[in-house]
């Protein structure tokens, strides 16, 4: 059995323990919540990649639960363009902060819908995370969202940011 489905079954037989055979109508809900986690992921030229759970690590870096972090592209095209979002771990300002937890809570709500996709450009970061397009069910981009919301902004070779205006 794969290890990517013990956590999944896991829960599922602890909800069956501590509830017992006759709620089911919980269990039943369990499992549509695991299926609905489950992220689908394409690697370029590498087939496909699943795991459980999205986190955002802040308004354009994501990890899968208990993974690396990966760097969101937006529109972007790897090393080119893309977008930005405020820093939370080493502001500049408070204000740059506050906008930073923002994104990072908008980009959790967009990854954890159901029918989220994540794809990899193949390529990496200066960090070596690798850099993915996130696409919502809508067939929009988060880095689009994002952008178009406000909490983000394009980037391009050269770009420096001043949240604290």
């Amino acid at each position: 059995m794969p290890r990517r489905l013990w956590l999944p079954l896991m829960l599922a037989l602890a909800a069956l323990v501590i509830y017992g055979p006759q709620d089911q109508s919980l269990i039943n809900d369990l499992g549509d919540e695991l299926v609905a986690t489950w992220v689908r992921f394409t690697r370029s030229g590498e087939g496909h990649m699943s795991c459980v759970g999205i986190q955002a690590v802040d308004g354009d870096t994501i990890k899968c639960l208990g993974g690396k972090g990966m760097r969101a592209l937006g529109d972007g095209t790897p090393n080119r363009s893309g977008f930005d979002t405020p820093e939370i771990f080493s502001p500049k300002c408070p204000q740059e902060r506050a906008l930073g937890e923002a994104a990072k809570a908008r980009l959790q709500e967009l990854v954890s819908q159901s029918g989220v996709t994540v794809t990899d450009s193949g390529k990496r970061d200066r960090y070596d995370r690798r850099l993915v397009w996130i696409n919502l069910p809508d067939g929009r981009t988060a880095g689009s969202v994002l952008v178009e919301e406000g909490l983000a902004r394009p980037w391009f070779p050269g770009y420096h940011a001043n949240w604290c205006r």
